[in-house]
């Protein structure tokens, strides 16, 4: 079977293949000879009830430095696609948000992965509040008196913007942190939306646990530990990964998600669990699949394709 695909993501020219999921995901296409059409999210139109994109033929090659090339541009309908990638990048934002609408205007003809409905209805940090009971004790809101009575309660607590990425603005507080009014006045006029508050976990010194699933199974797992100068374990902020196998927990928290990420076509999540707690689901554009593959774990890019082919059938 040969699938038309196109994938929307962010500038090619400045992925590190290294560890970049979507490149792994294209070197998989190309592998089973699916051609491939890229474009950047800015080259998306809607006119007159039809998606089209200015897209280029992409061909990729596993070296650092030489890792793509591009064909001549054209005009494109997305319905005239098998496939969609959405891996754009987050900020989670108003631009991200405007893409799943019109994403969703090419399915069911088109598949779109993952569904943009369910991306845009599933954001990373507001989805994994449907399971309060998973969850580290976890506080959503601007409010000033809210913060201070869950810190009184809780003592130390971790900060961060309910539409961050990657670890930026992730802020600890021991309970006697004499910063929290400065970083509280930060917060307020850096970011319009609410802000996570959550009871810090010791256990992230342990590493954080990123747990793969494709259409709703566990795929595969990487153990990301932070430097010893940082809270923070995403591999872009200088965490280590590190192999790592499941506990009963963690399998139980896989067991809940799968059926609602099944039913809401997430086909590729990436769940992140520190000290058996879930933190969050991600799904705008999950990673970590090269970090599974490299610890000899299994070829989540070839797992994934399976399924898109399966349902294109």
């Amino acid at each position: 079977m040969r699938l038309n695909v196109a994938v929307q993501m962010d500038p090619i020219e400045r992925i590190n293949i290294k560890g970049d999921s979507t490149f792994a995901l294209l070197l998989e296409a190309q592998k089973r000879a699916h051609p491939v059409s890229y474009y950047t999210p800015d080259q998306l139109a809607l006119r007159d009830g039809k998606v089209s994109a200015r897209v280029r033929p992409l061909v990729v090659r596993d070296v650092a430095g030489d890792h793509f090339t591009l064909g001549e541009p054209r005009h494109a309908e997305l319905a005239s696609f098998d496939v969609v990638l959405l891996r754009q990048d987050p900020p989670f934002d108003l631009a991200y948000i405007s893409t799943t609408h019109m994403l969703e205007r090419v399915q069911p003809q088109t598949l779109v992965v993952n569904d943009p409905a369910a991306v845009r209805n599933a954001p990373e940090k507001v989805f994994v509040t449907e399971y309060p009971d998973l969850m580290p004790p976890t506080l959503v809101t601007r409010n000033l008196d809210a913060i201070k009575d869950f810190r009184a309660e809780h003592g130390d607590i971790v900060m961060k913007p309910l539409y961050g990425l990657g670890g930026q603005a992730v802020f600890r507080l021991a309970h006697d942190d004499l910063n929290f009014g400065s970083l509280y006045d930060l917060f307020a006029n850096m970011f319009r939306e609410p802000w996570v508050v959550q009871k810090f976990l010791p256990a992230v010194r342990e590493g954080d646990k990123r747990i793969i699933l494709v259409d709703g199974e566990f795929a595969g797992a990487v153990n990301r530990v932070p430097a010893p100068d940082d809270l923070r374990s995403n591999m872009v902020r200088g965490g280590t990964p590190k192999e790592t196998e499941l506990t009963e927990r963690e399998r139980e928290i896989c067991a809940r998600l799968g059926p609602a990420l099944r039913e809401r076509g997430l086909l590729f999540v990436g769940i992140d669990v520190i000290g058996g707690f879930l933190t969050e689901i991600n799904v705008t554009s999950p990673t970590g699949i090269r970090a599974v593959k490299n610890f000899g774990g299994a070829d989540i890019a070839a797992l994934i394709w399976d399924k898109i082919e399966a349902k294109r059938q």
